[in-house]
């Protein structure tokens, strides 16, 4: 199945709210984590889970090779404070700059979950959004620049 970007609904109204918890460290253990995809699914199929394990149970939706593909936790270190764009009106949510190391297998995707435990156990991420991100891994490093991965207005 294709994979599409989308908000889950979860998250709807709440992802710069989770990010501004990172940054602040409240609670101290929270993490924004990323987790590539080797098979994608729709928003159809997906947009209601609840929780990354949850999430991990649609029909076709697989993580990616970990030894490739490590999930990135970003820390209060890693999240900057999110601030309105007043002047556009809205409320962005940015991604720092990632690598992933030589990977050589393939990814169609990458949810991005927030871990208010900082424990990397599924049934406590809450995913927040998806993405297309279609990656040949071919030995050389992948350096993901998203930046504005999300607005809310």
């Amino acid at each position: 199945m294709a994979m599409e970007t989308f908000v889950y609904n979860i998250a709807k109204g709440r992802v710069a709210e989770f990010l501004h918890r990172v940054d602040s460290d409240d609670p101290s253990t929270s993490l924004i984590t990323l987790v590539p995809l080797s098979v994608g699914d729709t928003q159809a199929n997906c947009q209601d889970f609840a929780t990354l394990a949850a999430t991990l149970t649609a029909p076709s939706l697989m993580v990616a090779a970990a030894a490739d593909w490590p999930r990135k936790q970003l820390t209060q270190a890693d999240v900057t404070d999110i601030v309105a764009n007043n002047t556009s009106n809205y409320m962005p949510a940015t991604l720092p700059q990632v690598t992933w190391t030589a990977p050589t297998t393939n990814i169609v995707g990458l949810l991005v979950c927030y871990d208010a435990l900082g424990t990397n156990v599924n049934s406590s991420m809450i995913p927040m959004t998806a993405h297309v991100l279609a990656v040949t891994g071919d030995g050389n490093d992948v350096v993901l620049n998203a930046g504005d991965f999300f607005q809310a207005s």
